[in-house]
């Protein structure tokens, strides 16, 4: 943990916080969208279930300059993310940015998938969705003098807008994700938070499909698939965006990735 005296002393050099749901290995969105959160100079927390993990991310922008910490939280616990949520208003800054990050996923035949896997990969993607966003709209709602804009993202996939063969639980799970991210922009977004939802329609350049399908990676080629860097600043982007003109959803994909491609589990062996 941060020592007291040197928590003090960083968030005396940021005036605003950002908290980034869902953050594991260095090479992965959501590592990379917390170095970048504190580029633009907030103050960082950074969730996640396993302590070494974050902890490992938030002492790596602390020892670059930046301001972060670590918030250890389970998305589908309601208690656990309500305590997290009192850290960040005790630190005296205004939560303006949240970015939902938390998923899962694996290709599997619809008739393999277990009940224990299908609801535990709901929970994770949509469930916990919801349980983050009540208690962050619940801050910001209550921090609006003192932030300068205020916003709340979720990460997409492909599996947002279609359900692919062997992908049924990833799917509906992300689909009703981006219905939950729709209904909560059009009764926040007249209340000055910015919500939107970011469809990441491809394969990540990352330590998860990198460890688990490097063959899949190879096949794809040079700028086959989506770079973290690249990822983390279409977020970043959507932050900065005045209120006149918000995108609330947004989508991501390679220049050469095919819109019309069915992916099996044969493609991942």
């Amino acid at each position: 943990m941060m020592r007291r005296k040197d928590r003090e002393y960083m968030m005396s050099q940021v005036k605003a916080a950002a908290a980034i749901f869902g953050v594991g290995p260095r090479n992965g969105v959501g590592a990379e969208l917390c170095h970048q959160a504190a580029k633009a100079g907030h103050h960082v927390f950074v969730n996640g279930r396993t302590q070494e993990k974050i902890q490992a991310v938030a002492n790596a922008i602390n020892a670059e300059g930046g301001s972060a910490e670590p918030l250890l939280a389970d998305v589908t616990n309601v208690a656990q993310i309500d305590t997290a949520l009192q850290t960040i208003n005790q630190s005296g800054l205004p939560l303006e940015l949240a970015i939902y990050n938390a998923g899962n996923n694996r290709p599997e035949a619809f008739l393999d998938v277990t009940p224990e896997i299908y609801e535990d990969m709901w929970r994770v993607i949509c469930f916990g969705a919801f349980v983050v966003s009540q208690a962050t709209l619940r801050l910001m709602l209550t921090q609006q003098e003192t932030a300068s804009q205020q916003s709340l993202f979720f990460t997409g996939a492909s599996g947002s807008l279609r359900g692919k063969a062997n992908f049924s639980a990833f799917a509906s799970g992300k689909g009703a994700l981006r219905m939950l991210a729709q209904s909560i922009a059009r009764e926040f977004g007249p209340q000055h938070i910015h919500v939107a939802h970011v469809v990441i329609d491809g394969a990540i350049n990352g330590d998860k499909v990198g460890a688990r399908f490097p063959e899949y990676l190879e096949r794809l080629g040079d700028d086959g698939a989506l770079e973290i860097s690249a990822i983390a600043e279409a977020f970043m982007m959507l932050h900065a965006q005045h209120h006149t003109a918000w995108t609330q959803e947004l989508d991501l994909r390679p220049f050469k990735e095919n819109f019309w491609a069915s992916c099996t589990r044969q493609e991942f062996k």
